[in-house]
């Protein structure tokens, strides 16, 4: 089933309710939506020749039109692809040749960057500026139906950080974002018309996704001007939009439950706080059901497999008095309704309740595969099963605990960073023989780069201000490390591979006697 007829339908359902806020001021109701989604459909066909099955990117901060653009696209039949904003514009670039995208539509913050990928991305051909006057061509545009796509049609090209340094792009199906938003109705919370969910975390990502439940059911789409999680903003739009929930990363959840701001606001209208993505600490977990009481969830889910593996429900977080309480909270949950998770070991044989081994899940929410890389998904899809790199354990009534995150992942700010593309963008300064990048706990985003460099035999030690403006050259900003130590070598097992978990080490020196 098309999404976008989740928009039509409420269009007709509720023409004059608030559909789309641009922070407290409504920007569209569900009528205005509807039409401008359908108009900008046909412009992206009719008036520009995009055919149905072909890729149109979204590059912009979170806006109303982001919405509208990513609900157009669907209605038309095409695939979005949804490119995280704060990305250097290489990596922009290519994941818009990868895709073969033909349209970006972008905002002026962005637009620069993306028109001079025109004739050096693959097919990309037009670039749509909104606000601007190409869009306001493609929503003049005449109306038309939703276009009727099958459920193993390819709906949404998720791109995930590289363990290569280029990363892969997770084909989502419409079946696929069918389930994900059921399972979200099943395993997380209802949603009624009168609800709102507030985009602070980008769109492109795990805001975007649970956007669709909303949609599907007619609540407010709330977009804060600041396009983050800014304490005195949010207090004032949870006081304007009634049954308001959220997702977030951890880091950013423990800096509002901190906020002097939160103590103003209506908790009466704060419906969930959903977290995932790096571990909640469990004093910065008490200190947030304090806050805000009991709305919080968590989830364990991939791009591969949207959202949606296990979850950590609000009623688990609630209750405090349980026996087993401490171990719940610090797990990851229990399966979602519409998927099976087990753990194996390197033969994909089921291991026993406590036994350690790799997360593996399975069912209709899974990606139909990378796009264009049958090798990482003979790896990735093994026996049927999407094998997630994730190492953990079951206890013996259901509960997963992550017991490592897979392929040295950085978690910063709730933005993933893969390690390998930060080395491989040090390695391009002439005085660097060697580079290995890690991850330090961080008390205000989580986690922060550190880079290990090797300078060349006989040169000097390469300026830290040269190898910032190297990250700043090529990849996104918060790549950048925050810290550069500097080595004579690496530490090496036998097979010559570097000994990661040895850097670490070193940031957290053991105690003295």
């Amino acid at each position: 089933m098309n999404p976008a007829i989740w928009v039509e339908r409420q269009g007709l359902l509720r023409p004059d309710q608030p559909a789309l806020a641009d922070g407290e001021r409504v920007h569209a109701d569900w009528a205005t939506f509807a039409d401008r989604a359908a108009r900008a459909a046909t412009g992206l066909t009719a008036n520009m020749g995009v055919l149905p099955g072909e890729r149109v990117a979204i590059v912009m901060n979170n806006r109303p039109e982001y919405l509208e653009a990513l609900y157009a696209i669907w209605h038309a039949g095409l695939v979005a692809v949804p490119v995280n904003a704060r990305l250097h514009r290489d990596e922009i670039g290519y994941i818009l040749d990868h895709s073969g995208t033909r349209v970006v539509v972008t905002d002026e913050a962005h637009a620069a960057d993306v028109e001079s990928l025109i004739g050096t991305a693959g097919r990309l051909e037009s670039v749509i500026v909104t606000p601007g006057q190409g869009w306001d061509r493609l929503t003049a545009a005449s109306q038309r139906r939703v276009f009727g796509c099958g459920p193993e049609d390819p709906a949404w090209l998720f791109y995930t950080s590289g363990t290569t340094g280029q990363p892969k792009g997770a084909t989502l199906t419409h079946r696929n974002l069918m389930m994900m938003t059921l399972s979200y109705f099943a395993d997380i919370d209802q949603v009624m018309p009168q609800d709102s969910i507030l985009h602070a975390a980008p769109l492109s990502h795990g805001s975007g996704m649970y956007g669709l439940p909303h949609v599907a059911r007619g609540a407010v789409s709330v977009l804060p001007a600041s396009g983050g999680v800014e304490g005195e903003e949010i207090a004032g739009l949870l006081n304007r939009w009634p049954g308001m929930s959220f997702f977030t990363a951890p880091v950013m959840v423990n800096r509002l439950a901190t906020d002097p701001s939160m103590a103003q606001i209506d908790r009466s209208h704060l419906k969930t706080i959903i977290y995932g993505g790096a571990p909640m600490y469990l004093a910065d977990l008490r200190i947030a059901l304090d806050t805000f009481g009991p709305r919080l969830a968590q989830i364990y889910g991939q791009g591969e497999s949207p959202m949606t593996i296990t979850t950590l429900s609000k009623a688990d977080h609630a209750a405090r008095d349980g026996s087993r309480w401490l171990e719940r909270v610090q797990s990851v949950g229990t399966a979602f309704t519409d998927v099976e998770v087990q753990v194996v070991d390197d033969d994909d044989r089921p291991l026993p309740a406590e036994e350690v081994g790799e997360i593996v899940v399975r069912g209709d929410v899974v990606m139909a595969g990378y796009w264009n890389q049958p090798d990482a998904n003979a790896e990735t899809l093994r026996n049927g099963w999407l094998h997630t790199g994730d190492v953990g354990s079951f206890d013996s009534d259901g509960f997963l605990t992550l017991r490592d995150r897979s392929k040295d992942l950085i978690i910063s700010g709730g933005m993933n960073i893969y390690p390998r593309e930060v080395e491989e963008t040090l390695l391009r300064h002439a005085a660097v023989a060697a580079a290995s990048v890690v991850g330090r706990p961080d008390p205000e985003w989580g986690e922060a780069v550190v880079a290990f460099v090797v300078p060349m035999d006989g040169s000097a030690t390469p300026p830290i201000e040269e190898l910032d403006q190297l990250c700043l050259d090529h990849i996104a900003r918060y790549k950048r490390p925050k810290e550069y130590r500097f080595l004579s070598s690496l530490p090496t097992n036998n097979y010559g591979k570097v000994l990661k978990r040895e850097l670490r080490a070193q940031l957290h020196p053991p105690a003295g006697p």
